[in-house]
Parts: structure tokens; C-alpha cells; sequence
């Protein structure tokens, strides 16, 4: 017995095998957390072998460095990156059961907001399990220690360390390939930190994050408030003032933003075998009091959704590549629209079906200044409730009414959609509308969920009716980004009835419904040509709200004199007279028309180039150079963000204390009574179900 256990003993006390067993513990633990402690969304054989797999590279890597020392000095270099491993393991999983998201190098350099936002104690937050993450290496440092574990005192083999270091880089390499495969444009277009984890690990997550603080810090560093003076005197120079008429005609009245994921233009009034697609939507687009824009169009890049949002709430485009939300927004500073309604009165909440550290929103929204982000966490979910992206629409409305009913009034309320999400598919009991027949498997599932997420808003219009709410609301309803890209030029033609399309026609196809409805508004269809950078403008301006004050790049629709360039964000533009699109100006008609153009008018053409250039280019240095941060609008007041904290129970606390404090919410006005029956789905998943069974976290200030 003890021959074997001197064979065993000697056989671990062998610098290699040492080695392979400190990998070896290290990527079980690992694989483990992610399994059991993030919900990192993992689906398909390729998302789950690289899960397996992305613990290994950087483990190669980092204890690689070891095997290049000797002696005692080899061992300790390998359990102090064990530890740091460790540690840096046990910090996330505790920073996650919170935050619903991976630490970053920005939160750890602000120790005092992370005190702040860790609400919970750590008592509360921590579990006896929590520290498995440490069993191994505390193990391996005691058999060391006690000798157990001999140190091999043999000289050092570089190729041992070359060779382990090679092979980890050449196994990231393969790893991040087949990440690009099943992810395209992973790094280029990051929008949520479990991607970065679940394809290439926890520490080229940490690398990443750390390259990304370095460049956004570099940036930041050499911004100036001379940038700053730039920016707003080219905004006062483009300022408008508001529309008489309109000003104020909506002032004091609850808001909704109502978010139409992936959702164009061209399916207003478009029918297909023989039925409108979206119906409800049509009805409301044509109320008597819905202001309606029919040539309106989104303006986003890479980062899509969250370009869309940034525009809307902060008149600022997205970057040029990458999420402006993802990048910049958990540390930049704003004057955003949640921050501006909270300051004027307004409870501001966002709702979503999706974990909220999708597009960064869970740290953008404090930087935004939303009280709160009914997330995810906040909602009951099963495998038949979830469509890709999160909750499906009809599920997810639901349940965010037992929210919403609970908000004191007035209201900044903006409710995200999701069903209606690439890639267009849809279970058979909710598909009421056949496939289109383009041949483009893409294109085709695109009016089944189109008119899932109609019958969702449907849904949703008749609750704020039978509530009282659709009465004393504006509801703005916009279209984030296009649903079906200019990759599909046939599929494309055949939907839009024609025999082809030109650079022209796709960019047309860019057109988004925006569409503002009120009680007594004077409706009707907006020809105006504009875009989501006008939003913010449009809207301060209907709710009375005095904003000259703010750095906004876009106007307010309404007013006559609007500029009806609409920029692009690789550079082009549209609007009602000339378009450029790429090297060729094209007439209204859609006819190019380079050589046919007078002086003036490729006069005219150069001035608007240079607007929008340079409308671009003051909204990237204000973002990456963070030049708010130098400015103070004469009545606002600069948002902390250690001031929110979006996890549930720190969530419902602050939302039960606000009903106290202002009781003018719609279950007060109900004496206490809930108002989640009246919201009426037809949603099959729901069959059956009870309102009590339904509602998971079911509770009232009452």
C-alpha cells in the first residue's frame, strides 16, 4: 500500500503532470460555473463543444508560463494564477446573481459604486457552494505545503512552456474561428457579454474587456472641453424651435414608447394571401388621432437595437462599428430622456423579455436615468414561453402589465418587443398567416411573426383601453431597424411587386413606421422625411418640456422648417429631392442622375454631404470622447448611476416605496384591485394557466 501511494506520489510530484492537473481541475470547475451559475443561453452541438472547449487556450497560455522557471519558484507561479483564477471566478458568480452580468474592469476601478450597487449584503448574495471554485487549489496548495507534492528540481525545458504556449495559442485560434462561424462579427458587433463568455471564456473575456477599457479611456483622455464647444455650437446652429401648434399638446400625459422589433414600413396595409398582416397595427397607424410618418427611417449601424435606442433617448447616432450601448454606455456620461421625464416628474421604466445584460442595457439604463428595468428576472419563464431572444410578445405583455399597473403616474414607460426577431420562426400553434413564397427561407417566416407581434400590440391597445390608460397617454410606436436586409435584393423585389431593386429601392426599404398618438391630437399622414435622431426633439417638444438646453443632434419634426436630409450611418442620405447612395445621386424618382445635375444643385448635394458628415462626426466625439461630461444643461441634474439597482427585490422595494410616497399609480386609482385580468391573450402557452400560476413574483405595494 504504501509503494502505491509512493508511486502516486512521486507520479504528481513530476512538473508536467502537476501541470496537467492544475489544467485539468481548473477547466472542470470552470465548465461547472457555467453550467450551473450564468445563464449564458448555450444551444446547438457547436455553442456547446465550444463551451467545453474555451476554458483550455488561455489555461495553456497562463499556467504555461510556469514550466519556463525551476524548482519551487515553477509550482507557486502556477498556484498563484490559480488563485487569481479563483478568485476572479467567485467575484463573477457573486457580481451575477446581482447584476445579471460579468464584471468589468470599469466597475472594479469604482470600488464605491460597486458597494453602493451590491444592495444586497454579501451574506444575502453568498452560498456555501460558491466556494467550490476553491477546492482545488486550496487542495493543491496544502499538498504543496505539506511536501505531499514534492518539487521537481530538474533543469527547465523551454520547449515544455513553448510548447504548451503554441498550443493554446493555436487552440484560441481554431476556438475564436469556429466562434466567427456560428457568431458573425462575435468581437466587431458585441452586444452582450455572456457571447463573449459562452464562445471564447471567462478569460479572453477579462483580456477584451480590458483592451476595450484602455481604448475607450485613451479616448476619453484626449477629449476636450474644446470638442465640447464644437458639438454645441453646431447643435444651436441646427436647432429648431418648437411647433406652436404641438407644443405642449401632450404635456403631463403618461408615455408609452412602444418598441416594434425589427419591424418596416412596407408592412403597413401590406397584405398576403388574401389578409392584412398586421391589422391592429394598420387601425392604429390610421386613427384620426395618430400623427403617422411615412417617410421616416432608421438610422442605425452595427449595433441595431441599441442604436435605435440611443438615438431616440439621447438625439446621438450609434458608432460607426460596434454598440455605442455596449462600448460606452455602462461608463459614459448623458442627458438622456429617462433622466429629463424622472426630473420633470415622470416615473421612467423599461421593459423587456430579454436578460438585461443584452446590449449592455442593465448598466446603460442607470446611465440613462431609468428607475427601472423590468427585466427578464422580473417575469415567470419556461422552455414553450421563450422565442430566441427571450419571452415571447404575447406571453411577456402579459405579465409587464403587473408592473406597469404599479408605476406612479405620469409615466415614461417603454415597452421592447422581441417576437418579431431574425430569424423569423415561429411554432405552428402561433403561426396564423402562411409563409411568403419568395424561396428565401430567411425572408419568408418574416409576416408570421410580423403578424405574431401584431396581434401582441393588439392585445396590449386593448388593456391600456379597458384600463383607462389609452385615454390619459401618448403612445409612440416606431420601428427600431429593418427586418429584412439589402442581402435579400430577389426576395426583396418579390415582396415590393417588382422585377428587381436598385441601390435606390433598398434604401427606401429603410423606411420605418414612427407613429404618435394621443386623445384629441390632430392625425393624419406626415410626409416629413426624418429619422430616429429626431425622436427626442419631437417628443420634449409635444410634452412642453424646455430642451434648447440639450446637445441634440436632431430636430423636431414638426416644426416646417426640419431638415429633411436624412443621414445615414456609412455616410449616405435620402431626402425628398436628391439621395446618395454610394458614388450615385439619384432623383425622387429613383433615376440616377450625376450628369444631369445643374451647379446648384451639386452645390446643394456637397452642403448636404457635409451635414451629414459632419452631424457623424460630432455625435462619434461626443460619444467616445464622453464630452458630456464637461457640459451642465442650465436645470439638470447629472445622473448617478449608483443611484439604481435593477435587481428584483432591490427593484420591488423601490417600487412599493414609490407607490407609498406618490399614490397615483392605476392600482391606486383601483382601489387596490389588480388590473392583470382585464389584459386578455389568446396565447396557447397560456391555456389553462391561472393568473396566480402565471405570475411568479405576483405581489403589490396592497
Amino acid at each position: 500500500m504504501r509503494k502505491a501511494l509512493k508511486k502516486v506520489q512521486d507520479f504528481l510530484s513530476k512538473k508536467l503532470v502537476f501541470f496537467a492537473l492544475v489544467i485539468i481541475l481548473f477547466w472542470i470547475k470552470t465548465y461547472i460555473a457555467y453550467q450551473t451559475e450564468f445563464t449564458l443561453g448555450v444551444s446547438g452541438t457547436v455553442q456547446n463543444i465550444l463551451l467545453i472547449v474555451n476554458p483550455i487556450p488561455f489555461a495553456l497560455i497562463l499556467f504555461g508560463i510556469a514550466l519556463f522557471f525551476r524548482g519551487k519558484v515553477s509550482y507557486w507561479i502556477m498556484m498563484v494564477i490559480d488563485w487569481i483564477e479563483s478568485i476572479w471566478l467567485f467575484a463573477n458568480i457573486l457580481y451575477y446573481r446581482e447584476f445579471s452580468d460579468f464584471l468589468t474592469l470599469a466597475v472594479i476601478k469604482s470600488t464605491g459604486s460597486v458597494s453602493n450597487n451590491l444592495g444586497l449584503s454579501i451574506s444575502k448574495i453568498i452560498r456555501p457552494t460558491d466556494f467550490f471554485v476553491f477546492i482545488d487549489v486550496v487542495v493543491l496548495t496544502l499538498l504543496l505545503i505539506t511536501k505531499v507534492i514534492k518539487v521537481d528540481k530538474r533543469s527547465v525545458r523551454f520547449r515544455q512552456g513553448i510548447i504548451s504556449v503554441v498550443a493554446g495559442i493555436v487552440l484560441f485560434g481554431i476556438n475564436l474561428g469556429a466562434a466567427n462561424q456560428d457568431r458573425p462579427q462575435l468581437l466587431t458587433r458585441t452586444f452582450d457579454n455572456n457571447y463573449i463568455v459562452k464562445y471564447l471564456g471567462m478569460n479572453f473575456y477579462a483580456g477584451y474587456n480590458a483592451y476595450q477599457n484602455y481604448k475607450q479611456t485613451q479616448t476619453r483622455k484626449d477629449a476636450k472641453k474644446e470638442d465640447l464647444n464644437k458639438a454645441l455650437k453646431f447643435a444651436r446652429q441646427n436647432y429648431l424651435p418648437p411647433n406652436v401648434q404641438y407644443y405642449g399638446k401632450e404635456k403631463g400625459k403618461n408615455v408609452f414608447v412602444i418598441h416594434l422589433e425589427s419591424f418596416q414600413q412596407f408592412l403597413i396595409d401590406y397584405k398576403w394571401d388574401g389578409q392584412e398582416v398586421t391589422p391592429n397595427i394598420d387601425a392604429f397607424y390610421h386613427d384620426q388621432n395618430t400623427l403617422s410618418f411615412d417617410n421616416f427611417f432608421n438610422q442605425v449601424g452595427q449595433g441595431k437595437t441599441s442604436d435605435a435606442e440611443t438615438m431616440l433617448e439621447n438625439s446621438l447616432y450609434g458608432l460607426p462599428s460596434g454598440s455605442a450601448m455596449t462600448e460606452y454606455g455602462g461608463s459614459n456620461t448623458f442627458d438622456a430622456m429617462p433622466a429629463i421625464m424622472d426630473q420633470h416628474g415622470y416615473s421612467t421604466a423599461s421593459f423587456h423579455g430579454d436578460v438585461g445584460s443584452f446590449w449592455n442595457r442593465i448598466n446603460t439604463y442607470k446611465a440613462w436615468g431609468y428607475q427601472y428595468f423590468f427585466d427578464k428576472d422580473y417575469y415567470t419563464s419556461k422552455e414553450n414561453y421563450n422565442v430566441g431572444y427571450g419571452l415571447k410578445d404575447k406571453i411577456f405583455l402579459k405579465q409587464a402589465v403587473n408592473y406597469l399597473q404599479q408605476l406612479p403616474q405620469p409615466f415614461y414607460a417603454k415597452i421592447i418587443t422581441l417576437t418579431n426577431h431574425y430569424p423569423y420562426e415561429l411554432d405552428k400553434q402561433n403561426q396564423s398567416i402562411p409563409k411568403t413564397d419568395t424561396g428565401d427561407d430567411t425572408v419568408d417566416g418574416y409576416v408570421q411573426t410580423a403578424r405574431y407581434l401584431d396581434q401582441a400590440f393588439g392585445e396590449f391597445i386593448n388593456y391600456l383601453k379597458q384600463t383607462g390608460l389609452y385615454n390619459n397617454s401618448m403612445i409612440v410606436v416606431y420601428g427600431d431597424h429593418y427586418g429584412i436586409s439589402n442581402n435579400h435584393p430577389k426576395a426583396i423585389a418579390q415582396l415590393l411587386g417588382k422585377k428587381s431593386v436598385s441601390s435606390y429601392d433598398l434604401a427606401m426599404f429603410q423606411k420605418v413606421p414612427f407613429m404618435i398618438h394621443a386623445p384629441g391630437l390632430r392625425g393624419g399622414i406626415n410626409h416629413t422625411y426624418g429619422g430616429e435622431i429626431d425622436v427626442m426633439p419631437t417628443l420634449l417638444d409635444l410634452l412642453g418640456i424646455p430642451d434648447k438646453q440639450y446637445l441634440m443632434l436632431g430636430q423636431d419634426l414638426l416644426n416646417p422648417n426640419h431638415s429633411q436630409t436624412v443621414a445615414f450611418r456609412d455616410g449616405n442620405f435620402v431626402s425628398p429631392t436628391f439621395s446618395k447612395i454610394g458614388s450615385k445621386i439619384y432623383n425622387n424618382k429613383g433615376e440616377v442622375v450625376n450628369d444631369k445635375l445643374t451647379p446648384e444643385e451639386k452645390q446643394w448635394i456637397k452642403n448636404q454631404q457635409n451635414y451629414v458628415d459632419k452631424q457623424l462626426e460630432i455625435s462619434d466625439q461626443i460619444i467616445t470622447g464622453d464630452l458630456l461630461r464637461f457640459y451642465h444643461p442650465k436645470g439638470f441634474k447629472r445622473v448617478d448611476k449608483s443611484d439604481y439597482n435593477y435587481n428584483y427585490k432591490a427593484g420591488m422595494k423601490q417600487l412599493q416605496e414609490a407607490q407609498k410616497k406618490h399614490p397615483t399609480s392605476l392600482l391606486d386609482e383601483n382601489h387596490g384591485k389588480t388590473t392583470v385580468n382585464e389584459f386578455s391573450t389568446d396565447a396557447p402557452e397560456l391555456k389553462g394557466v391561472t393568473n396566480k400560476q402565471l405570475y411568479k413574483y405576483y405581489q403589490t405595494a396592497h
